[in-house]
């Protein structure tokens, strides 16, 4: 480079000063020009797209109607005191100042510091938010958001958990679509137990589960008794739970329904297990009762079997033999992306399903109604005998001895199409009427055939709804929080959507919630293990066989009265005694052998995830300036 005239009196090294110079005004002004031109333009490079708005949550913002108010409380002595809370706050605030510019003038945000003793604690404590302690003296902190729109309904997150940071853009919008949608669909819960709570179920009293205060959020939710001969006009769908004891009068009910065109939800099991006490081999409520319905559905459930899968099993600790072992429960099964239908708009979104000794699925091949999978397993899967995973059932003798038949199983489906009633010779008898003298089914138009085509989903698995298959509870600023730890809860609201014709939030539910197993990894851990309780197996057999020999030499001594031992007694003794350490010994190989495999594993996969990729960087770099400097070297030929 040729240096101007003007500046060839200047040293080298002021010139090397005023190069850096220019290049830090010129650094600044690139800056503070791309900040005001580009202050709008966003990239999102994480994985989950976390700070990108969804679709979901854009078409929730641009459908507003009446102008939505939201107040968002933060005590900045809190932050000051937490950094993790003042970069959470950030985070919020950025993310609905997004929100506003998306709804186009129908999304205020107020902000309000909720100091101690001041008018904005005052008012955050008027809405129900929940204040933490936040110094010595017991003062509360406050970081919360409040939302009203134009009828003065209310909606409220009370506190911004930091367990829930990764749901952040899922509880906003769901707030702003309660009070743009104030009118919940009303959702009918027909079960044989009472996970809706006290009065599900007539004489039985009962919490309600979480599940069902999660769909309660979005539905407004009416429990029908298992009794019951009419559905309600005012219901626009049925969610059915493991149906048992239910009466012809209420099987009539709601096949006259499905055939004027309500959606239902069923979850039907095999082996109910949560009961009072849930755990591996639990035997609850047993099988649902409900075929007559399901297969005029076009579906049927494998009666005494449950769905085993290698490919999924979950790893359970328990007590084998004495002591603590690790083991693949191949009933209880952890389903990804892989196991769903993409294709549909209830499962396309879903990362993770846990379920626990679900039934299979098949369909009937009946004409003229289509069942498509929804949920299934992976191929490496097989039915497994009910009666085999009874309460003191043997996991690892499951493990050892499962025989993947290479085809996957239906887990959930989606029956749609043109159907027949199931009751072809009209309603059941008639019985007395109802007490406040309301019509029942059996006075109204008898329907022999599907008005239109039907919509119905099947889950072969009730135990998902039971929080310990999907939730944590975790304490923060001492409150519990439920964290989900899988997508079970939003499979079903997702389900509810659909059914009832509104699927805006489908696209957020479990966008940051998923797990990155590594498969290779898994196969081979759990090839390694089939192989040593193979040999485990073979040599406790023998250890076993060797001891009963030594008990045979004692109790023949013993019975015959000798007092002393003979050479070749003790030559009998010594060889069993020392196959017996031999045995032994061979069996603590295995052991570490298996140990070590594993260990080497989980070696290689942190040399990979921590050294690898920086290792291949620094070559690259250092091999594009070898081969930078060998051109340079180089003569320009002329």
């Amino acid at each position: 480079m040729r240096i101007p005239n003007t500046f060839k009196h200047i040293s080298r090294s002021r010139r090397a000063y005023l190069t850096f110079g220019l290049a830090v005004i010129l650094l600044l002004s690139v800056n503070v020009f791309s900040n005001v031109v580009f202050k709008s333009m966003q990239l999102d490079l994480t994985e989950e797209q976390l700070f990108t708005l969804s679709e979901g949550t854009k078409s929730i913002l641009g459908a507003i109607d009446e102008p939505i108010t939201l107040q968002l409380y933060f005590t900045k002595a809190l932050g000051e005191g937490n950094p993790d809370h003042s970069r959470y706050f950030t985070r919020v605030r950025e993310l609905l100042e997004r929100y506003t510019e998306v709804a186009a003038g129908k999304l205020r945000l107020d902000l309000f510091d909720a100091a101690p003793f001041s008018e904005s604690e005052d008012r955050a404590v008027t809405y129900g938010l929940t204040g933490v302690p936040f110094n010595e003296a017991g003062d509360l902190g406050y970081f919360g958001i409040v939302g009203t729109n134009s009828t003065d309904d209310i909606q409220a997150i009370p506190y911004f958990s930091l367990e829930r940071e990764n749901f952040l853009e899922y509880d906003l919008t769901k707030l702003i679509h309660r009070l743009a949608n104030p009118n919940k669909k009303v959702i009918g819960l027909i079960s044989s137990f009472s996970i809706g709570g006290a009065g599900t179920v007539p004489n039985r009293d009962a919490p309600r589960w979480p599940a069902i205060d999660q769909i309660r959020e979005f539905f407004d939710v009416q429990a029908l008794p298992v009794y019951v001969d009419k559905i309600p006009d005012e219901i626009d769908a049925l969610v059915i739970i493991h149906p048992r004891g239910i009466d012809p009068y209420a099987l009539y009910a709601i096949d006259q329904f499905v055939l004027r065109g309500g959606r239902v939800l069923l979850f039907v099991d095999s082996l109910f297990e949560s009961g009072p006490k849930l755990g591996p081999g639990f035997t609850g409520a047993g099988r649902s009762q409900f075929d007559r319905l399901l297969n005029g559905w076009g579906v049927s459930l494998v009666p005494h079997a449950v769905a085993g899968d290698m490919g999924t099993a979950r790893r359970v600790r328990i007590r084998h033999e004495g002591r603590i072992a690790v083991v693949d429960y191949v009933a209880w099964l952890t389903l990804s992306s892989a196991n769903f239908d993409t294709q549909d708009v209830v499962t396309s979104d879903i990362k993770t399903i846990n379920v626990g000794t679900a039934g299979i699925l098949e369909p009937l091949g009946t004409k003229g109604i289509t069942v498509t999978p929804l949920i299934s397993t992976s191929p490496r899967a097989m039915p497994v005998e009910a009666r085999r995973l009874s309460a003191n059932a043997n996991l690892v003798e499951l493990f050892r001895t499962f025989k993947p038949q290479n085809k996957p199983l239906m887990l959930a489906s989606r029956s749609t199409g043109q159907i027949k009633t199931v009751f072809p010779k009209g309603p059941p008898a008639a019985k007395e009427k109802s007490k406040d003298g309301a019509d029942t089914a059996t006075t109204r138009e008898h329907l022999t055939e599907s008005k239109s085509p039907i919509n119905v989903i099947v889950v072969a698995d009730v135990d998902m709804l039971h929080d310990e298959f999907w939730a944590d509870i975790r304490e923060d600023q001492g409150r519990n929080t439920l964290v989900p730890n899988a997508n079970n809860v939003d499979f079903v609201i997702n389900a509810l959507d659909n059914l009832t014709g509104s699927d805006a939030l489908i696209g957020l539910r479990g966008r940051a919630n998923s797990t990155r197993p590594f498969f290779y990894i898994q196969d081979l851990r759990r090839e390694a293990e089939r192989k040593f309780r193979q040999k485990e197996r073979q040599l406790q057999q023998r250890l076993a066989q060797v001891r009963g020999e030594m008990e045979t030499l004692a109790e023949q001594k013993l019975s015959e009265g000798k007092v002393g031992t003979s050479e070749a007694e003790k030559t009998k003794i010594n060889e069993v005694r020392r196959e017996m350490v031999s045995v032994r010994k061979e069996l603590r190989q295995v052991q570490r052998a298996l140990r070590r495999d594993l260990d080497h594993l989980d070696g290689l996969v942190k040399f990979l995830n921590i050294a690898a990729i920086p290792l291949i960087l620094v070559i690259g770099v250092i091999a594009a300036a070898s081969y930078r400097r060998r051109r340079v070297r180089q003569p320009q030929r002329v």
